[in-house]
């Protein structure tokens, strides 16, 4: 390695420092104007809350016992949504790159079921399957399994066709194409697709538990809001924010150390 090379190198993680450093300031001179604002009175507390009456009503869930089992059972469905959906939704995105007349019988209604509000099917499912944890899977399965064949599907379209036509020049089938070139070329397309997955399933579990759920953050936050404890509901949003951060993080993570080793 040259000595530019590593100059440049040291340049890059310089400033990868510092742009952390930039948004942890940030962050914490969030918190601490928030704190001020609510402590002199600037803000209504009742309707926005404080940090601080956050972290008793953290303090005060754990105490009761509530605060782990409302945090697993919201990262439980988003996982279990999460999986399922990214399963399903690779499978399809693959047999429509593999004929195009599936393809093109099934995008007009994946653009249609895209543009429909899920929560409007809310009481459908709620009727079809339950007013459970069933139902807010499925919720969170149309909402992610859609997005994860669209992306996909474009990903794998996009592929670069002299390079297909290269492997077709020597004889290679179909599976062999797809699996030595389609899905090699577009590993970090489906990194990205998990990582809107995760979010997508989350919203779905948000929006199934807003329904139905007696239990999980999205319960938090119902629940606060027809108590008018917003203390609870912003307590529930800040849990949802870290537990969407942590999910996030172990994907990059995932992906840095498998493309790494690809």
């Amino acid at each position: 390695m040259s000595e530019e090379h590593k100059v440049y190198l040291k340049k890059i993680k310089k400033k990868n420092r510092l742009v952390l450093i930039t948004q942890i300031i940030v962050f914490i001179l969030f918190i601490v104007l928030w704190e001020i604002a609510s402590h002199y009175n600037l803000i209504n507390t009742f309707l926005t809350s404080s940090p601080s009456n956050v972290v008793k009503t953290i303090i005060s869930l754990y105490k009761e016992g509530n605060l782990f089992k409302h945090i697993f059972i919201t990262a439980y469905e988003t996982i279990i949504s999460f999986f399922i959906g990214t399963l399903i939704g690779l499978i399809i995105a693959s047999l429509m790159w593999w004929n195009n007349f599936t393809a093109r019988v099934i995008s007009p209604y994946l653009t249609i079921l895209n543009s429909l509000p899920k929560v409007a099917l809310g009481p459908i499912l709620i009727i079809w399957v339950g007013a459970n944890m069933n139902s807010i899977i499925v919720m969170a399965l149309l909402i992610s399994v859609i997005i994860t064949i669209i992306n996909a599907y474009h990903g794998f379209s996009n592929t670069d066709e002299s390079r297909i036509k290269l492997l077709k020049s020597f004889k290679a089938s179909k599976w062999q194409i797809f699996t030595n070139l389609v899905i090699p070329g577009n590993i970090k397309t489906i990194f990205n697709i998990l990582k809107i997955n995760i979010s997508m399933s989350l919203i779905g579990v948000i929006m199934g538990e807003l329904l139905v759920s007696k239990e999980g953050l999205g319960y938090l936050i119902m629940y606060g809001s027809q108590v008018f404890n917003l203390n609870l509901v912003m307590t529930g949003i800040i849990l949802l924010c870290c537990l969407s951060i942590i999910i996030y993080y172990i994907i990059v993570m995932t992906e840095k150390k498998f493309i790494k080793y690809y």
